[in-house]
Parts: C-alpha cells; structure tokens; sequence
C-alpha cells in the first residue's frame, strides 16, 4: 500500500522527508509521479480527484486544509474515511489571527485608520475588556483555542455552537432557540463556523439586527457564510461598527466591489490560518498510525454533519 500527495511539489519535499523518516515502509509518491492507483490507501489532498474511483483501495482521504467544504463528498466511496486537517500550525495561527482581530476591533483601529487618512488626531472613547462581550458562533477545535488565549484579557466569553458544549470560563448556548439570546449579549462577533448547508448564508440581516448597535464582526469561517450587501447596509446605518473579514466569496471579490474601500472593513486574503507542512506532515503521520492501529482518527468528519 502506498501514500499519495496531491499538493504543491514544495510541501510535497517536506512530507516525503517526514514519511521517509517516521514511516518508511510506507510508499510515498508525489502526484506529479507515475503510480499504479490501486496502491493507493491514503491520500492527502485539497479537492477530491475527478478520478477518484481509479483509486479503488482507499482507505483514508486526508484534506490539506482545517476543511472540508472544498470537497464533493458525493463523490467519495462511502467507506472512505475523510479527515481534516487538525495540525499546530492552523491552530497556533488562528490563535494568532483572532486575537489580533479582536484586539483591533476592539480599541477601533479601523476609525484610528480613517483617522490617519484624514490627518486627525482625536482619540475615541476606550472601554475596557471586561466591558467588551465577546461571542463565537461555532465552538470546535479552533475556536475553543482562540477563547484560552483571549481569557487572559478578561473579554467576557460567550459562545454558540448547533449542540449542547460545556466549557470552562464561557457562557455556552445551543440551538436555534438560543441563538438570539446569544447574539443580544455579544458586542464582538466571531464566526468559526463551518461551511454547511444550514451555515450558509447565516450572517445576514436577520442576525445583524439582533446583534447590539454597535457590535462588531470577526469572519475568520467561510466567504459564503456572509450576505455581503447586507454586511455594509448594517454597517452603512450605523448598527453595526466595523467588520474584519479574512473570507469572502468569491475569493477575491471583483475589483470594483465595495468592501474593498469601505471605510469600517478590513479585508485580508485568508490567511487567518494557513497548514505549515513540517507540523501537518506529523499529524497525517500520527493519524495514519492511528488508523493502522485502529484507533480513532484525529478530525475524523462525521459526513451526515458535515464536519
């Protein structure tokens, strides 16, 4: 059996150098090389192959990315596993990402940027963390690792996730009864959802209003998560502050698009989170061993929820 690496050829190096030291029984071919498919039992990737079925002993289908929404699972073997990325770098960056998000929506670097383009100088009202509430839509793997590095600066926390969580040090909510409860409470909203068919389109008009006047958005989940026209009316009526955004769709957006000059938006070009090869070559490693051992894969998804 044999490991198969469907990315670019430069991070495909630095796997290869991996395998070779942690698993060297097991083949390993670069996409770019000539391979008998039926050798194939794992494969990373980012999209799923439009050949996949010459693929016909694949046990495991890794993405190289934290998700899976890119993949037509449709099109996968049902008795194919597939696992997302779940590797330190994604994490330690997001981490990174967040709180940087929240720190500059929070001490309104957005308006000290408008600001400096207008050469003035005035300093703007400054409430404290323990006066800033701080609310996660999705409370996975990375958001439960972005709230232990925000604890430290007192936010009160909140978050919201489909079903039932308990978490130290966080106001937990479930379900779509307790959704606007949740976004009432929150002046800085962070989504971490994933891309579903029930998260698509979620942030919208609707939820906006029930967010305080005022609130603030962190979108570090996926571009078609957000109704972007209704993104700038709430943000054009003064309801909602400021957004930072990371996603969009389509990635980029048309060059003549609003959000671009928008004077509350920031936009980077996802790069919230990014896989380092060195840290996910060790975790497709780890869970291949796991796999061979029979033991649970870690970022197994679980295909009737979608994540």
């Amino acid at each position: 059996m044999a490991f198969l690496f469907n990315s670019d050829a430069a991070r495909g190096t630095v796997f290869r150098e991996a395998f070779a030291r942690e698993l060297p029984d097991l083949k390993f071919f670069h996409a770019s090389e000539v391979v008998d498919p039926e050798k194939i039992c794992y494969l990373v990737t980012w999209t799923v192959p439009e050949d996949i079925s010459r693929y016909r002993n694949l046990e495991v289908l890794f993405s190289i990315g934290a998700g899976i929404d890119q993949f037509k699972s449709e099109k996968v073997p049902g008795h194919v596993k597939l696992v997302r990325m779940v590797e330190d770098g994604i994490i330690r960056m997001m981490q990174e990402y967040a709180v940087l998000g929240v720190l500059t929506l929070h001490r309104e670097m957005l308006a000290y940027r408008e600001q400096q383009g207008e050469h003035r100088w005035q300093a703007l009202a400054a409430p404290q963390a323990s006066e800033r509430r701080v609310g996660f839509l999705g409370l996975g793997m990375l958001a439960q690792a972005v709230i232990e590095r925000l604890k430290p600066f007192q936010f009160p926390l909140a978050g919201w996730s489909r079903s039932t969580k308990e978490i130290g040090g966080l106001t937990c909510f479930h379900g779509a009864d307790q959704l606007a409860g949740f976004l009432a409470q929150t002046d800085i909203l962070v989504c971490l959802l994933p891309l579903t068919d029930e998260t698509r389109g979620i942030l919208n008009a609707r939820l906006f209003s029930s967010l305080p006047a005022g609130a603030r958005l962190l979108h570090v989940g996926r571009g078609p998560q957000l109704d972007q026209t209704a993104l700038i009316e709430a943000l054009d009526s003064g309801h909602l502050a400021a957004a930072m955004l990371d996603v969009t769709d389509p990635e980029p957006l048309p060059e003549d698009h609003p959000l671009w000059s928008h004077p509350k938006v920031m936009i980077t070009p996802h790069i919230a989170s990014v896989t380092q090869p060195r840290t996910a070559a060790q975790s497709v490693i780890e869970n291949i061993r796991r796999h061979r051992a029979g033991e649970n894969l870690i970022g197994l998804v679980d295909r009737t929820l979608g994540y």
